[in-house]
């Protein structure tokens, strides 16, 4: 029997979203948001991972073209730009960069934002592929710089936040891949 408590539930219901309503979060949204992110778990709690939370579309938009200009306008990642850009017009948007090659920490504030945003009643999407962006010749420092992020750091994964627009089926999952041995 699964034990129901607020926390479960947000970690239950947490699914991939890639539409969502124009209308931006809650400055008090974007607080508790940030506070959960500041609150993930470090090693040795060195805290390497630092957030850049971008609300600015027009900003967004430039990032896209700049984006498509590295990675090419007819390849497999994001090809409907026009309609579904890195971001998927989430009105806010979480870039996750790291003091070094901190994956684990990355994924542990990105796990807490997820959930954290699910338990406030809004959707998210976790994008890795937008990488090339910061670590172009040219876009890499200008964007960098932008974010006020140092070029030595590390591009680590992005994370769409907004109101959903879209009600997916839940995707299934192979239970079978787990085991309690004792």
């Amino acid at each position: 029997m699964i034990i129901e408590s607020p926390v479960i539930d947000a970690i239950l219901a947490r699914q991939t979203i890639r539409e969502y309503r124009p209308e931006q979060i809650s400055s008090d949204q974007l607080e508790t948001l940030m506070l959960a992110a500041l609150r993930a778990p470090s090693g040795r709690n060195t805290q390497p991972i630092h957030a850049r939370f971008c609300q600015n579309g027009a900003m967004l938009k430039e990032m896209q073209i700049d984006f498509k200009n590295i990675v090419g306008w007819d390849t497999p990642v994001h090809t409907r730009s026009d309609t579904n850009p890195f971001y998927h017009r989430a009105p806010t948007f979480a870039f996750l960069f790291a003091e070094g090659d901190s994956r684990m920490e990355a994924g542990l504030m990105a796990e807490n934002l997820c959930v954290a945003a699910r338990g406030l009643g809004l959707a998210t999407v976790l994008v890795g592929s937008v990488g090339p962006l910061f670590s172009d010749d040219i876009a890499g420092p200008k964007w960098k710089k932008t974010l006020q992020i140092p070029e030595d750091w590390l591009f680590m994964v992005g994370v769409g936040i907004g109101h959903p627009d879209e009600a997916p089926e839940m995707k299934p999952r192979n239970e079978e891949q787990f085991m309690v041995i004792g």
